[in-house]
């Protein structure tokens, strides 16, 4: 896998003056770790997001600050506008590589489920995301999920069908449910979505919580992450 790097400034600047950097397309970032005090610094918006693109919440990045050497780090939370949807705030996680660490690994769906195409069902994806563990060296930056396993409505992908590359473990529940297909509506049900906009999920499938946009399950880095949220806080 290639090597993902990404270049940083550290920054004095906190609270209120951060949105003047954002405007100037610089995003404030918090970099820390077990073995390191918490780093205040900014990176380039449009170099975070092709970093971001490529490397997830679950891939190694080369993060210099300043002059210093290269550490090797994982994107541990990640904050966008509501409204503009950009990168407003990241932390950074300064991994220890001999080391077990958790992440978010997000799902990419493919093939043709025969329940949509031949029996006219609607897929429903009820994750997006997984959580994995493993040393940093091992995680990858999404998982596949095979939708050719949905023949029928009473077929459903579990967390423990999807392949785990050697080297990482589940940090989950392996039976949560990723996707079904449901049944075509009746006419009856038709009529009835105007009461009921909201499809629902078919009994013992469960909707995701853990959101892309950093509602992800946190690493325990004791007093490392304590810092790095003081940090933040004085930040905001």
């Amino acid at each position: 896998m290639a090597i993902i790097t990404l270049k940083a400034e550290p920054r004095e600047v906190t609270g209120r003056g951060t949105d003047e950097l954002r405007e100037a397309g610089q995003v404030p970032v918090v970099v820390y770790g077990p073995k390191t005090e918490p780093i205040n610094a900014t990176v380039n918006r449009n170099e975070l997001k092709a970093v971001y693109d490529q490397a997830g919440r679950s891939s190694l990045v080369d993060l210099a600050v300043a002059d210093k050497a290269p550490e090797k780090v994982i994107i541990q939370d990640l904050q966008k506008d509501p409204v503009l949807g950009e990168i407003i705030h990241v932390d950074f996680y300064q991994v220890d590589m001999t080391k077990s660490v958790k992440a978010t690994v997000k799902l990419i769906f493919e093939g043709v489920a025969a329940a949509v195409k031949e029996l006219g069902g609607t897929l429903v994806k009820a994750r997006t995301s997984v959580e994995v563990k493993g040393l940093p060296d091992k995680l990858v930056p999404s998982l596949t999920v095979d939708l050719s396993k949905l023949a029928t409505f009473d077929d459903v992908i579990h967390v423990k069908d999807i392949v785990l590359p050697e080297g990482l473990e589940w940090d989950m529940d392996e039976e949560r449910s990723v996707a079904v297909v449901n049944p075509p509506r009746t006419e009856a049900e038709m009529a009835a979505l105007d009461e009921a906009p909201e499809e629902e999920l078919p009994e013992g499938v469960e909707e995701e919580t853990e959101g892309e946009e950093g509602e992800e399950k946190k690493e325990e880095s004791g007093e490392g992450e304590a810092k790095a949220e003081e940090a933040k806080s004085e930040e905001k």
